[in-house]
């Protein structure tokens, strides 16, 4: 499949006025064990891999929200599929320092 860029912030519901911390914290964990390539930003964070492997990663950090107790879950996406640009370091390229 295609090489793509997905973005995403995940935003669950917590019980009772929780941190979402925990939960966020949680997703990102979800990510970095997948090994996929990615960079976490303050609003959002950003993987690079295969289409289809980046939707099974979105998939399992949703459910690793239910599995904390999130009773929903609202995730926000960006996602380029192929081309050139679909890699972060294409994209970055002018801005090495984030600035």
């Amino acid at each position: 499949m295609a090489q793509a860029l997905l973005s995403v912030q995940i935003l669950p519901k917590t019980k009772d006025g929780e941190d979402v911390i925990p939960y966020v914290d949680r997703a990102i964990a979800v990510i970095k064990e997948s090994g996929v390539n990615y960079r976490v930003g303050p609003l959002e964070t950003t993987m690079e891999g295969e289409f289809d492997e980046l939707l099974a990663i979105l998939k399992r950090m949703n459910d690793a929200m239910f599995e904390m107790g999130s009773p929903s879950v609202m995730s926000q996406v960006k996602l380029l599929v192929g081309g050139p640009n679909a890699s972060m370091e294409r994209l970055l390229e002018k801005y090495p320092d984030g600035k």
